[in-house]
């Protein structure tokens, strides 16, 4: 899997290759990663990026030639190392909202290469400011994409969120397992999770999880991942259907 960012900011992206399970992965090579920044297709002697919006307004807004120049030049960079059916993605609070299934989906390009199938290449383009000029959006997006109903200062956090919660999913990053036991792998919420020591502050760990007995933690885990769910997202029982009905 290969990711190329285009943001002004690369230095934000590093802290994926540098902890945890992403670094592991980075380092292994089960995925890639270039930064492109927008100032070096600037073509001032101040490296503009940004101007003032047509029609007032507060805020500055990305210029289209500089960010266009940088995905034609990642786009030729997958190329050239074998990336086929490369998809750019804008990050920004007005796109779809991101979620588990999309991300297995992206995901699931890697094992398709594994197979011997097109290797895909995602390009994610990272706002700042007021925002992107809009003509670049429609002439490259394939997809706006949001991590959340709030703002952020720019995409690169955005960015990273994404790439992390694809990389956990490509193969040589962590266990299958890990993968199809936590949260919205089956549409519900994870269970509560308990380690040693068996009482801790007075307060002792569920007496089933202690039983040895594994139907019945299984069907204690159901319940609690139902409850959960039912607690703090309700609207995902709709789409697995609720034992309540």
């Amino acid at each position: 899997m290969r990711f190329d960012v285009i943001t002004l900011f690369p230095e934000m992206l590093a802290v994926l290759t540098q902890f945890g399970v992403s670094r592991r992965a980075f380092e292994n090579g089960a995925w890639q990663l270039q930064c492109w920044d927008p100032r070096a297709f600037a073509t001032d002697v101040h490296r503009t990026v940004d101007d003032r919006p047509f029609g007032g307004g507060p805020g500055m807004v990305l210029m289209a030639e500089p960010l266009a120049q940088c995905v034609e030049a990642a786009r030729a960079a997958q190329a050239a190392a074998g990336y086929a059916g490369t998809r750019v993605l804008v990050l920004s609070a007005s796109g779809v909202p991101l979620h588990d299934a999309r991300v297995r989906q992206w995901a699931a390009a890697a094992q398709a290469e594994q197979g011997g199938g097109a290797r895909q290449g995602l390009v994610l383009v990272c706002g700042r400011y007021e925002g992107i000029d809009q003509r670049f959006i429609d002439a490259y997006a394939d997809e706006e994409v949001s991590i959340g109903d709030f703002i952020l200062s720019g995409g690169e956090i955005a960015a990273m969120a994404l790439i992390d919660a694809v990389v956990r999913h490509v193969p040589g990053t962590m266990k299958a397992q890990s993968a199809e036991e936590e949260s919205f792998a089956n549409g519900l919420l994870d269970v509560p999770h308990y380690t040693r020591p068996e009482s801790w502050r007075g307060v002792s760990v569920p007496a089933v999880l202690l039983s040895g007995h594994h139907a019945q933690i299984e069907r204690w885990r159901e319940e609690q991942a139902r409850a959960r769910t039912r607690r703090t997202r309700p609207d995902l029982l709709q789409a697995v259907g609720s034992k309540d009905s």
